[in-house]
């Protein structure tokens, strides 16, 4: 009997130790109890707990989670119904806060994310909710954030996975681009008619600038080369003078023919003449010359200063 009691104790003895040892494994911990008060938490490793006396309350997740917030429609604030789904990830920071303060973790951030998602998008407007979702995913985070504090969780993201707005909505929005897209298209190309019509009115004006210089710097040269010509038949002229005034009968005699010669040409290069009959030959040409000769001679037949007369020699026919 002895022997079975000391068998029996010893069995007693490992059921006891083997309740006694508690193995936490990594990324969780263990809430333990003392007559169904909370007294201390168990971290990952080999844990002895006084069975009978203490127990293990909650096992506790402190990896960070997911919990995905179901499809649901929101009305925004111009009266348009978007379907929208989303996330939440969240890890816990204090084991015991979680398991003692809020009855069901999960369902409750699920329904924290959910009432705020319709708050922060029934706040905005359409346009918004499809262009701000980076905007309405930080509103989301501080405000849940804030009311997960107390239960020991911190919320580290949320994101939106889809918004849906309704097909009617979506066709508008398709013509309303679509319309967006002509209208800029139709800017660009008066925009790029305006261009080219200021650059061709820059590219003539600079062409009319460039010609009323050229015609400017024509004008001018041939100002330059009439005064030139003016000054050299000036010049010509006071020679001519010169040598009339020094007594030489035949510079008048050349300057007087070179004159008539160039009248009679123009007889020829009128246009109004279209036939000249001039029955001049040219001996009668020579003593027509040699009349003009005798007229200068009388005209300049007198002495000057007891000086004699200068005397024409007017060439003969022939000669």
């Amino acid at each position: 009997m002895l022997q079975i009691f000391l068998i029996a104790l010893a069995v007693l003895v490992l059921i006891v130790i083997m309740m006694s040892v508690k193995i936490v494994s990594q990324g969780y911990r263990y809430t333990i109890e003392r007559f169904g008060r909370f007294v201390r938490v168990a971290e990952p490793g080999l844990n002895l707990v006084t069975p009978f006396v203490y127990r293990v309350g909650h096992k506790i997740n402190v990896m960070e989670q997911v919990v995905d917030i179901p499809g649901q429609e929101i009305i925004t604030k111009d009266n348009a119904m978007v379907a929208v789904d989303g996330v939440v990830f969240f890890q816990v920071l204090d084991a015991a806060k979680a398991a003692y303060e809020v009855s069901d973790l999960y369902t409750a951030i699920m329904a924290l994310s959910t009432t705020n998602l319709r708050t922060v998008m029934g706040s905005m407007d359409l346009d918004e909710t499809l262009s701000k979702r980076d905007e309405i995913n930080a509103r989301l985070l501080v405000v849940v954030d804030q009311a997960t504090e107390a239960w020991g969780v911190k919320i580290t993201r949320v994101e939106l996975k889809d918004i849906r707005p309704p097909a009617d909505i979506v066709n508008a929005m398709t013509r309303q681009m679509k319309a967006e897209r002509e209208k800029r298209a139709a800017i660009l190309e008066s925009e790029g008619m305006r261009a080219s019509e200021i650059l061709r009115a820059e590219g003539e004006k600079q062409a009319k600038i460039l010609q009323a210089e050229g015609l400017k710097e024509a004008a001018f040269r041939e100002a330059e080369a009439r005064e030139r010509s003016a000054q050299a038949e000036a010049s010509a002229t006071k020679a001519v003078s010169d040598a009339i005034e020094s007594g030489s009968a035949q510079a008048i005699n050349y300057f007087i023919a070179q004159k008539y010669v160039e009248a009679i040409g123009m007889f020829a290069t009128s246009p109004n003449a279209k036939t000249i009959l001039f029955p001049v030959e040219a001996t009668q040409l020579m003593g027509t010359l040699g009349g003009i000769g005798e007229l200068a001679k009388e005209v300049l037949g007198k002495e000057v200063g007891g000086t004699p007369a200068i005397k024409a020699s007017v060439p003969k026919a022939g000669q």
